[in-house]
């Protein structure tokens, strides 16, 4: 983010979107798989978004994760319309993240594209079934923890997702620690641990990304997850571009 854009006293989220070092955050995804982007969300947005947990209204399902098998803790899918800052990440940060998408397609030899604007891409989805929003909100308290997965909800696939962290560690929770797995060819997976500070969030691949090999590229599969929260209340929005069956 500018130093001018920190200076003023309350730049929307669309101006701290577009602020952001995109260079910077290209470079780490290429490299690494993630990147962080630091206090993109303020306290009191943090602090909206989790409180909406309380309410059903907003949401079209909850998912109790020991129920699948999926971990210990629950999440919720908001229902439309989006709330106006889950809707404002969504919209202003696909366009950057479509242009890193389709390099990196290019490069693994996909043949997908992916349009400028994301309502373009709802349609895409609308029109194969896929109408469900999938944006979330996470809930985890002590002894809590998400089993690495990947978040796949139909044919089309947005390859990037944004995880940003309501709540503030060490104040509303310990432990709790974002991982991130690569599992590369011919060798062992290895583990990424992202430390997120409250309106910090991760931008991550969904399910692979090309890595240059000595033979040229090849495709990675990554998984994320949640480890143990070690006491405290953790809420995460989950920000995912493409919708569900």
């Amino acid at each position: 983010m500018t130093a001018a854009l920190r200076r003023r006293k309350h730049p929307t989220l669309m101006e701290r979107v577009a602020a952001l070092d995109w260079e910077r955050i290209t470079q780490d995804l290429d490299t690494q798989g993630c990147a962080t982007v630091s206090a993109l969300l303020a306290p009191s947005e943090c602090l909206a978004l989790a409180d909406t947990y309380a309410s059903d209204t907003a949401f079209r399902s909850r998912v109790v994760m020991a129920r699948h098998g999926f971990g210990r803790g629950e999440y919720k899918y908001f229902a439309h319309p989006l709330p106006d800052t889950v809707s404002t990440l969504r919209t202003e940060l696909y366009p950057p993240l479509s242009r890193i998408a389709n390099r990196w397609n290019e490069t693994m030899g996909i043949d997908v594209r992916y349009p400028d604007a994301h309502a373009d891409f709802l349609t895409r989805c609308h029109e194969a079934g896929q109408t469900r929003p999938t944006p979330l909100l996470l809930q985890y308290g002590e002894g809590d923890y998400n089993c690495l997965h990947q978040d796949l909800y139909g044919e089309h696939v947005f390859p990037l997702q944004v995880a940003f962290l309501l709540s503030a560690p060490g104040q509303d929770f310990t432990g709790g620690e974002f991982v991130l797995t690569e599992q590369r060819p011919r060798m062992q997976s290895r583990a990424e641990v992202v430390p997120l500070a409250q309106g910090d969030g991760v931008i991550f691949a969904v399910h692979h990304r090309p890595v240059k090999g000595t033979r040229g590229y090849y495709r990675v599969n990554l998984r994320h997850g949640v480890s143990r929260l070690r006491s405290g209340r953790r809420h995460t929005l989950g920000v995912i571009f493409h919708d569900a069956q």
